[in-house]
């Protein structure tokens, strides 16, 4: 049932886009709200500056809509939202000096706080252990703990992963790989106790 539901939500995704770029506005907006808060919080994990952030993603629907003749027929919508504001959010601090000058987005920091709620789980026990799951989870290297918010907040796949990271699919394959081996070797459950609360956290 979920796969038919998330292939739905592909499918929704595609003809909206495919109007987008024939020019209706109805479709530009109904993405525009769909994927506004989700692109305006990812911004926000690399720069703690919400209205600066705004402008970003403000900018990238602009060139949307702009050189929609020029975008290519076939994007996983989300994915390629996030990797935009991503790329944004980098000239946007090269060009005002905030942080060191840099030409690749490999420079900024993923500022993210995972924040596993402890009071909804019923066991202290497991309260405390979610506690310290926490922890390690913003220990992660950021490149990292991106990563993971990737994949189980906005629930990426591997491939679209890479894309939105700009490297190859071993890249970002390894790096969730290390980041779940280290969670598991630190905070001492199972991986499917891990998995579980991140699908049902956020």
């Amino acid at each position: 049932m979920k796969k038919q539901i998330l292939h739905t939500e592909t499918l929704d995704d595609s003809i909206l886009w495919s109007n987008l770029k024939k020019g209706d506005e109805k479709a530009f907006s109904i993405l525009f709200k769909k994927y506004y808060s989700h692109l305006v919080r990812y911004g926000n994990s690399f720069i703690p500056f919400p209205e600066k952030v705004q402008d970003c993603v403000q900018d990238v629907f602009t060139d949307i809509w702009v050189y929609r003749n020029k975008l290519n027929d076939s994007v996983v919508v989300k994915a390629y939202l996030l990797a935009c504001v991503r790329k944004r959010i980098t000239r946007s601090q090269e060009r005002d000096r905030i942080f060191r000058l840099s030409t690749s987005v490999d420079s900024i920091k993923f500022l993210f706080d995972f924040s596993i709620e402890h009071h909804l789980i019923a066991d202290e026990i497991t309260a405390d252990k979610v506690l310290r799951l926490n922890q390690l989870i913003n220990d992660l290297p950021s490149r990292q703990k991106e990563a993971i918010y990737l994949r189980y907040n906005q629930e990426l796949t591997v491939d679209q992963i890479a894309n939105t990271l700009d490297i190859n699919y071993q890249s970002a394959n390894n790096l969730l790989h290390r980041a779940l081996l280290c969670l598991r070797k630190d905070w001492k459950a199972s991986i499917s106790l891990i998995l579980l609360l991140f699908l049902t956290a956020f």
